[in-house]
Formats: C-alpha cells, structure tokens, sequence
C-alpha cells in the first residue's frame, strides 16, 4: 500500500503544467547535479528521476501525443542540471576580464541551454516510447543514453557530467564501469534511480509495483559485491624501477600566458622540480620521469635555447620530462607563428626532444573558434588568444618512455571521452593526463574533472597519472585507486611509484557493445509492450 502523501505528491506533478510544470523539472534537475563531484550525493537521484518518470506521465495530456511536452519538461531538467554543474566555466571568462567578461552571461546560461537540449531529446524519444506499465522505466533509461552519447559526440562533443558518472563513487560500484563503460552505466543509473516512481502504479497498470524498485536495490548490492571482490583481488602493483614526480606550480592564468614572466616561471619549475621532499630526498634525483602540466610556459619551448638548456641541466642522467608546450609548426626561422600545436614533449637528459604529440580534440571556443578566420576579422578571439587558434594533431598514438611502458598522452579535457582513449593495436602500459584546470578556480569543475580520468583507469584497465597546474594532480591505479594525489590550489611536488596495468578488461576489448545491447533491449521491450497493448 503506497503512502497517500506520496501518491499525491506524484499527481500533483503529473497533472502539472505550464509554468509550475517547468519550474519542478527545472528544480528537478538542480538537486540532480548533487550527485555528481565533489558531492557525490547520487541517492538524490532515487528522489529526481521518479519526478522526470511523472513529468513524462503528465505529459499525455499534450498535443502530438506529447512529445513537445516532454521535451519541454527535459529541457528545463537539463538547464538545470548543467547550470550548477558548469558554473565554473564562467570562472575562465574572468582571467582576463577586460576581454571576455561581457561573454560570461552566455558561457553561464549559453552552453547549459544547449547541452539541455540533448536532455530534451531523450525525454521527447521516452515520450514515443512511453509505455502505462513498469516498462516505461526502461524506455527513459533507453532514451536518455541515447541523448547522453549524442551530446557526447555532435559537434566535437562534450560529455562532461553524464548520468553514469553518478555511480562513480564509491569506487566498488564504479568497478562495473570495467564491464559496461559510462554509456552502460548511465542506462543502468537511470533504470535504477526511476525505478521508485513505479510504487505509485495500481494493479491495473503494474501488477507488483514494489518490484523494481526491489530489482534495482539488488542491482546496486550486485555492483557493490562485484566492485568489492574485485578491489580485494587488484591489489596495487608498481613497475619495477619507475619512480615519478610531478611538478604542481599552482600558477596564476596571467602568469602562465605572459611571456615577460618567462625567467620567473622557469626559475619557479626548476626549483621546485627539484625540491626535496624530506631528510633522504635528492630532489628530482629521485625521479626517473619528471612530469609537468599542460602548456607550461609562456613561450614556444622548441625556439627558447636557454630554457632547453635549464631543463638539461636540471635532468639528472637517466631523468626524462614530461611536459605540456605550446608548439609552432614547422616553419623556415623567422616565419611570423599564427596558429600552433598544444602539445606534450618527451624530453631525455641531454635535453633533446625524443617525442611529441599534439592535442587531436581541442576545446571550442578555449583553443579555436568556429569559422575562426572570420570570427578575427569581427574581432573575436578564443580564451586563450592563440591568433589563428590552436591546429588539432593528425592521430593518437602511445610514446615511448626510456625504462618505463609505452604512455599514452592525453591533454585536458581528452580524459572524458570514452572510448576515444586506446586501440587493441597499441594498447600502452599507463595513461599520463596534462592539464589546466587553474582556467576553473577554486571551484567544483577540477574535482569533475578528476572523476571523469579516474573512470577512464577503470573502464581500461589501465593506471592514470595526472599533473595539473593547480591541481588535482594524481596517480591513478587501474582500479581508480588514488594512491596519490596533491589538492587544488597547493604547490608541490608529488613523488610516487607508477601502478603496473592489468588486463584489458571486458570494456576494452567489447567497447560499447553492452551499452548498445541495453539501449535495443529497452527500445524492443517498450516498443513490445506498447504493440501488446494496442491490440
């Protein structure tokens, strides 16, 4: 017997409209972005998405059988999950005010009202899928991955926050993530939380409405066993003979792109590249790579022959770097540079450059413009003022390290794509992540943004080690251990080992095809039902 107040509260949102309708989703969506870092409140959800299940219920009473309706209500979810969970973009419209703050507005409001309408699209695709039994909970599970992998992907994509990352902490139940990927995981995340709408159903439409939520209890038992089993058989294991430091310098955005503060950042690198870190340390002695973040100078490094010299010269024998640079392209000497690479170098002891790789997916609007000649000549700039915006690379690929596994080099915002990481072909033994996130303050977005690489070690099977400007640098294990980590907005250096990879595990070698055998279950079921019922 369901609680009168309960079933109430559900009609009331069902037989909402216009305005009020819109103001629940858009609350609805608020209290959903909890769930995502650094407050991980994902139970939030067992309250939201029963709500989102209701709003597509009421939305029967629309025209064209509801579907405007429906996207309507998922747009106004989707503006407010995105607002609160992207406010911290507009904090990069402040590091050089007197240029783009008048753009924050847009970056704030802008970009969530865009993303929302992918939300949009998935509540419109549940409505046509919409059943009057416990089924409908799989078409919006259905609906909504498919929305969440085409905002990961239209228009160069950007998947940041997905539904799945939900069931991210604590890191048992993100252990299914190595079977299923995020894709996977948001169908299960959204059939899980929604299931509790079902309760208010009568037996003319659900025989045992108490059943799924029961089914998706045992889920999440299932998903905490399998991830506490296998955390207690993955124990860490280091590669022999691999000892990392990475540099955090907590640098400010105005410093780090103002090439007269060229002999302060260089003198701030190497000092503290080489500080020592307690009564045996040797500084970077200790190191066999050095490790620093994304484009760390003010200066194409390739073009400066006293800053190759100093990191010679600070390279102990056997000590190689990995650093983040902007790169010029190959040009006779004296050509006037207008567009560049962002970049990671391999650099040996002897200061030469072994090998390189360039960003494949740069961020729009931070290190390109659309139509960016045009865009110049009304006088717009991207945030980072590379005139002519930055050149994407030709292909991903592994590095060789000297005495440590091939790396894979991932720049920023690279780490959140799923299955944009590895191929079989060149599968590498550990993932290094240089990045920037001092473009985002003290905010929540550096902590989204660690939960996002940090998914990527356990859908791979592969350890991460991230070196942010102002943090949150880290050493990843293939299971997502953090076994260490500096906080944001700290300067330091960070010594550890290197976590040994494990087998490819089941995402890496099937990808999405899980995800993609859940979405067509839960379509073919809806649209089943649906058939059943008209006849």
């Amino acid at each position: 017997m369901i609680p009168r107040p309960l079933r109430n509260l559900a009609l009331s949102i069902i037989l909402a409209w216009g305005w009020k309708r819109a103001g629940i989703a858009l609350l609805a969506g608020i209290v959903s972005s909890l769930a995502m870092a650094p407050f991980n409140a994902w139970p939030v959800l067992f309250l939201t998405f029963p709500i989102v299940v209701w709003l597509i219920d009421g939305s029967a009473a629309g025209r064209m059988q509801g579907v405007p309706a429906a996207a309507m209500a998922g747009w106004w979810f989707g503006f407010g999950y995105f607002v609160p969970g992207l406010y911290w973009i507009g904090y990069a419209f402040l590091v050089d005010a007197d240029t783009f703050a008048w753009l924050l507005p847009a970056a704030i409001g802008g970009l969530p009202a865009y993303l929302a309408l992918f939300t949009a699209a998935g509540f419109a695709l549940a409505r046509l899928l919409w059943t009057k039994d416990a089924t409908r909970v799989l078409a919006l599970a259905a609906s909504l991955t498919i929305g969440e992998w085409l905002r990961g992907h239209v228009l160069t994509g950007f998947p940041w926050n997905s539904f799945g990352y939900a069931l991210s902490e604590p890191l048992a139940l993100a252990q299914t993530a190595s079977l299923i990927g995020l894709w996977g995981m948001t169908f299960v995340a959204v059939a899980i939380f929604a299931a509790p709408a079902i309760l208010i159903d009568g037996p003319s439409r659900t025989a045992r409405p108490w059943l799924p939520l029961a089914l998706a209890v045992a889920l999440l038992v299932g998903m905490g066993t399998f991830g506490v089993i296998r955390l207690s058989r993955t124990p860490t294991q280091l590669v022999a003979g691999v000892k990392l430091r990475i540099m955090q310098p907590n640098l400010a955005q105005d410093v780090r792109f103002n090439y007269a503060a060229k002999a302060e950042v260089m003198k701030q690198y190497l000092a503290l590249s080489d500080r020592a870190t307690g009564p045996d340390s040797s500084g970077v002695g200790d190191a066999s790579i050095l490790i620093w973040p994304e484009s760390a100078f003010p200066f194409f490094l390739t073009r400066e022959a006293d800053a190759m010299a100093q990191i010679a010269a600070l390279l102990p024998k056997g000590t190689t770097l990995v650093t983040g640079a902007v790169r010029p392209p190959d040009q006779p000497p004296g050509t006037r540079v207008t567009r560049a690479y962002n970049s990671i170098f391999v650099i040996d002891d002897e200061g030469s450059i072994v090998s390189a790789y360039d960003k494949l997916h740069l961020v729009p609007f931070g290190e390109y413009l659309p139509f960016q000649e045009f865009a110049e000549k009304i006088g717009l700039q991207q945030l980072t003022k590379q005139v002519g915006g930055f050149i994407p690379g030709t292909r991903r690929r592994s590095l060789e390290i000297p005495g440590a596994p091939r790396m894979l080099p991932l720049i920023c915002y690279e780490a959140i794509f799923p299955n944009d990481i590895t191929s079989p072909d060149d599968r590498p033994g550990w993932i290094v992540n240089l990045t920037n996130d001092g473009w985002f303050g003290i905010s929540t977005g550096p902590y989204q943004h660690l939960q996002q690489t940090r998914m990527r070690a356990v859908e791979e099977g592969l350890p991460v080690v991230r070196a942010a400007n102002t943090g949150i640098s880290a050493v990843i294990d293939p299971v997502g251990r953090i076994t260490a980590k500096l906080d944001l907005g700290v300067e330091g250096v960070l010594d550890a080992g290197l976590p040994a990879a494990i087998a490819p595990t089941l995402y890496a070698r099937m990808r999405d095809i899980p995800a993609l055998i859940f979405v067509a279950l839960g379509i073919l079921v809806a649209v089943r039902r649906r058939t059943a019922a008209r006849a």
